[in-house]
């Protein structure tokens, strides 16, 4: 769900994430439709790498 938001609000998919900077740079990238791209792409590495930081912490049996 979270790569779905992040392909249509990529700032808002960074922000649910914790990153709230990130995302206010995101927003300002995807008011432009050229940042659009970048901004998506962003999102997506960062959704990315988040979940496997949480796959890797629940293999390991570490609470958040």
């Amino acid at each position: 769900m979270s790569y779905i938001l992040a392909l249509f609000l990529p700032f808002l998919a960074v922000m649910l994430k914790g990153r709230v900077m990130v995302g206010i740079v995101l927003l300002v990238l995807q008011v432009t439709l050229i940042g659009w791209l970048p901004a998506t792409i962003v999102a997506f590495f960062i959704i990315h790498q988040e979940n496997t930081k949480q796959a890797i912490r629940d293999a390991m049996g570490r609470p958040d």
